[in-house]
Formats: C-alpha cells, structure tokens, sequence
C-alpha cells in the first residue's frame, strides 16, 4: 500500500491547500464523511480520505485502492493507491471530463481533449504553476497525457465486480463513472471451463480424473464444448457424457446429448439410452431422445430442434442466471452478486420489466423470487430481503401473498431481523383472517398450513432464545391457534 504523498498532504497545510484548490481533493472535507451511507457490494472496508467541492468523496478500499463516489450515485477506482490517484487527479486536473477516453482513442485525440478541457479551466483559475509546484513535492514524474489516461482507464476498468459501491440502506449499486465496455460475464466464467476442455482434447489423463471427481468443472468443460464446437470433439464428448449422467439430470447432461446428437450417427443411441436410463429423473429429463432402434437422421433431427430451442453456440444467448449460477459454483462470488444487484435494481425502478408477453397486462413476479433464491445462495441476505420483500408486495391471491409472507418471515428470522418476521406474519394472520378470496379453501389441508404454523413456532424459538420470550409466548399462541386448524 503506498500513501506517501497522503503522509505528505497531512504534514504540509500549503500541499493540502494546493490539493484543495484547484485540484479538488479536500482533506478538510472528509470529516463531512458522504452525502449518504454506504459500502462495499464484497462487503469490504472502506475509509473516507477527502472531497470535492461537487459533494463527491474519494475512499481507500481495504486493498489500498482509491474509490471515487459522486454526488449523483456513479462511482469508479481512480488509482491501485493513494499515490497512484493523486498522480491521475493532479496530472488531470479535468479528469471527470475524460472518463469517456481510452487509450485505443490514440494519443493526438488524448492530447487535444485535455488541451481543450485545462483551456477552458484556466478562463477561471490557474492550474499550470500549482500543478508543477505540487506534483514536485509529491514526487511525481513527468507523464504525457496519454500515460495518465491509461492509468486513469485501467483503474475504472477494475471497479467492477470487486468494487461496486452500495447504498447501504437502499441496497442499490452505484453506476459506473464511466461507459467503457467490459468483457462480458461469460468469459471469465468460462474461462477455466476452457482451459480444461482444452486439457480433454490433448488426452492430457489428469483433466478426465478431475472431470471424473469434479462436476463443477464438468459442467463448465460442457459449456465450453457447446460454444467452441469442432467435429474432432466427439470422442471427448462420448468419453463425458457417462461421468455428467453421474449427477443424474442436469442442462449440461442434455447439452452434452445434444452435442453427440448433432453428429447424427445412429452407433450413437445405445449410449444415449444408457444415459436416458441411469434414473428417474433422466428418464425424465431425455425421454424424447430418440429410441436405439432410431436412424441417424432422426437423432440429428432430434439435436437441431433442441440445439434451436434451448441449446445454441452465442453464448451471448443465455440467460444472465447460466452465468451467475457457474460464477458462484467456482466461487466467483462478486461476479455473480453484482450483475445480480443491477438486476434486481433495474426491476424495482421499472416493474414493467416483469410484464408477461403473453399477457401484458400482468406482472410476472417470478424473477425475483429466483432472485432471492440466488442471494440467499451467496449469502447475502440483505439482497435476498430486497428482492423478497418487493415480491411479496407483488402477490395478488390470498395464497400466494400467504406463501410468500410465510417465506419473507422466514428469511427475516434466518437474517436475525426478528422484530421485522414478527410484523411480516402478523400480516400474514391478517390475510388469513380477511382473505378476500376463495384460493385460502384447502390452506389447513395441505402442506402450506403446516409450514406457516411452522414459521410460527420457528420465529418463537428465536425470540425466546434472544430473551424476548413475552413476544415468543404470543408467537407459540397464535402458532397453537392454528395448528388446531389443521386437518
């Protein structure tokens, strides 16, 4: 961690001044802290070092690197450390105006956008001997504007996913400062998925162990195969398919299905009735593959309509949840929460986005119930909560609001917001009492009462055990009262 031009700037009253004005990093500022709470998506530390006059504030992260937050909710790293932002902050003095150049804009168009911009500030203050006095005494070198604007470029390149920026009472992601492409999801996902099928296609015997003992890294040798297709793959794939059976069923059984099916050869079927045949839920899951006593043509056949329908080789194609599933899976945690969180944003600011095709004129909510599920996955259950919660508001039928107040009760217990469970179930006694509805006829009858009586009698457990055993004694009451209810 390097902060010694920030040592520099606490000892010396005329630096930090300089720093202040006109480069706008105010030390002074940091005792205002920011315009509102927040913190780290990845859950780490962070120090509020200065501001600026606009209300944005610069923080060091755990790791030492900078984090810029405006004002107005966009947040990027402008530097690896203090040293390295501060250099970027007074070589650029208008660096908030460059955060749309790149290197690959070159540098003759580099050097007319920072001559235009310092043009334009020195109609107002001057910037040139300040500049040169300070970055002096810090002990930074001379850099061509250019060499800053790669410096500033790969620090914005880094935001995300490790440093996402939250409203920690909103739960919401702060926008990137900049709108510089970044690679898609899927590769850095995919990344060791191909590594490792690589390994297959070379014969290389400890990769078919691990495939053997691993079927996270199965899964990701499959996706592989299924965007980087090459005909001499059909042996690797005979060799996978039986170990993948192993799981029983998965997508990436039937991709690997297909995949063979694609070749159109009717040697082939034995193997894939073998497969369809390891349990029920094969038998299931590829019951339509065509019988041994099949033709080729009827495999392939086969193959292309479900290669249309749900396979594909754009990996661009697939759902977002494909790639958060295999991120989390390797333990890419911030790779999947974070394109998770901006999903999950972008619903509650525009519900429309759950509007049915089929049906424009219903919302379809179960977006965000996969979407709890997906947080509670990574162990974030503050995320989980927002998108419980918003689903549960979005509930129309008496059962389906029961249900789904049962579940927000039951995640609120497990996040320790017991006060908060015991408020979601009294609302829920209150649709019990006033469904407005017929779907509520057989509740008592099937597995739905038995598991919100549970809730009760879990959430009075909790109290009790966290001393508040007067609120537990109400919640094994009501819990009593409709547990006699229950055929």
């Amino acid at each position: 961690m390097t902060d010694h031009a920030l040592r520099l700037l606490h000892r010396a009253p005329r630096l930090a001044a300089l720093a202040a004005f006109p480069f706008d990093f105010d030390l002074d500022r940091a005792a205002y802290g920011h315009v509102e709470p927040v913190r780290l998506a990845s859950g780490g530390g962070l120090e509020i070092l200065a501001g600026d006059d606009t209300g944005g504030t610069f923080f060091r992260c755990d790791d030492g690197s900078v984090l810029y937050a405006s004002s107005e909710g966009g947040a990027g790293l402008l530097g690896s450390n203090v040293d390295e932002a501060l250099d970027i902050l007074t070589g650029l003095p208008g660096w908030r105006d460059h955060l749309g150049l790149s290197p690959q804009d070159g540098e003759e168009a580099i050097r007319a956008a920072v001559a235009e911009t310092e043009d334009s500030l020195r109609e107002s203050y001057g910037i040139d001997a300040e500049r040169t006095e300070l970055r002096a005494a810090l002990g930074f070198p001379d850099r061509s504007p250019a060499e800053l604007i790669g410096m500033l470029y790969a620090a914005l390149q880094r935001t995300e996913p490790g440093f996402v920026l939250l409203n920690a009472e909103e739960g919401r992601a702060y926008r990137l400062l900049d709108d510089h492409p970044r690679p898609p999801l899927w590769e850095p996902v995919l990344a060791a998925g191909r590594r490792d099928f690589a390994a297959l296609r070379a014969g290389d015997e400890a990769a078919w162990q691990a495939m053997a003992d691993d079927p996270v890294r199965r899964r990701l040798a499959l996706r592989a195969a299924q965007f980087d297709r090459a005909d001499e793959d059909l042996p690797v794939l005979l060799r996978l398919l039986p170990y993948e059976a192993e799981s029983s069923m998965t997508d990436e059984l039937r991709l690997a299905c297909v995949l063979i099916g694609l070749h159109g050869r009717a040697e082939h079927l034995p193997l894939l009735d073998e497969v369809r045949h390891t349990d029920f839920d094969t038998a299931c899951g590829l019951s339509d593959i065509p019988d041994p006593d099949a033709d080729g043509s009827a495999l392939r056949q086969w193959a292309l309509g479900l290669d249309d329908a749900m396979v594909g080789a754009d990996p661009a194609d697939e759902p977002l949840e494909i790639w958060t599933d295999l991120a989390a899976d390797q333990g890419l945690t911030e790779y999947a929460r974070v394109p998770l969180i901006r999903r999950l944003d972008e619903i509650e600011l525009d519900q429309s986005l759950l509007r049915d095709p089929r049906d424009p004129g219903k919302l379809n909510s179960w977006p965000l119930s996969s979407l709890a599920s997906d947080f509670e996955r990574l162990g974030d259950l503050f995320q989980a909560l927002r998108a419980r919660r918003l689903y549960t508001a979005l509930q129309e039928t008496a059962w389906d609001r029961v249900s789904a107040l049962r579940d927000l009760a039951g995640l609120e217990r497990r996040a320790g917001e017991l006060e908060a469970a015991v408020r979601t179930l009294s609302r829920l006694r209150t649709v019990l009492d006033a469904p407005g509805d017929d779907s509520l006829e057989w509740l008592y009858r099937v597995n739905l009462g038995r598991f919100v009586v549970r809730e009760h009698d879990e959430l009075a457990r909790a109290l009790t055990e966290a001393g508040a055993s007067a609120l537990g004694a109400e919640l094994r009451e009501a819990a009593d009262g409709l547990r006699g209810q229950l055929a």
